[in-house]
C-alpha cells in the first residue's frame, strides 16, 4: 500500500530571494518580447541603483523589489510594463516619472509603453529616494502604550 503524499503549494511566504531572482529572470524570457527586456532593463537600474535590494515574488506572481520594505513592483500587460512604487505619493519626482496612479493617497506608477525611453538617471534617483524613505521609517522607534 502506497503512502499518501502531501503536496505542498508554494506561497509567496516559501519563495526565497533566490527562487524569487530566478522566478523574474523565467518571466523575463517567457515574454519573449519588448516588455520582458524592459522588465529586465528596469530591473538591471534597480539594482544598479541599490545594490542591497531584495527580489521578491507576491500576489501570483508579481515581481517586487524590496529594502526595508516594498520599493516597487514590476508589472507587465499587453500595452505597458507598470512599475508601481508603494509609497510614491510621499516621493519627490521632479523629472515627472509618475504618469499613472496620480490619484492614490499612497502609490505612484510609471506606465511604460513600448518604444519608450527610461529616464535612467531620474528612475535611479527615484528608487534611492524609495529606498530612504523605507529607511527612515524603519528606524524610528516603536509607540510605547501607557
Amino acid at each position: 500500500m502506497k503512502k499518501a503524499v502531501a503536496v505542498k503549494k508554494t506561497s509567496a511566504k516559501d519563495v526565497g530571494a533566490a527562487s524569487a531572482s530566478k522566478l523574474i529572470d523565467g518571466t523575463i524570457k517567457e515574454l519573449g518580447d519588448w516588455r520582458g527586456e524592459m522588465l529586465g532593463r528596469i530591473r538591471a537600474l534597480i539594482k544598479d541603483a541599490d545594490p542591497d535590494v531584495v527580489e521578491e515574488w507576491k500576489w501570483r506572481g508579481v515581481p517586487v523589489w524590496e529594502h526595508d520594505g516594498i520599493i516597487c513592483t514590476g508589472e507587465t500587460y499587453k500595452a505597458v510594463v507598470k512599475l508601481t512604487f508603494a509609497k510614491g505619493a510621499a516621493l519627490d519626482d521632479p523629472a515627472g516619472l509618475f504618469n499613472s496612479s496620480l490619484d492614490g493617497n499612497v502609490r505612484r506608477a510609471i506606465d511604460i509603453r513600448e518604444g519608450e525611453n527610461i529616464n535612467e538617471k531620474a528612475l535611479k534617483a527615484l528608487i534611492r529616494a524609495a529606498v530612504a524613505l523605507n529607511a527612515s521609517k524603519a528606524r524610528k522607534p516603536a509607540k510605547r502604550s501607557a
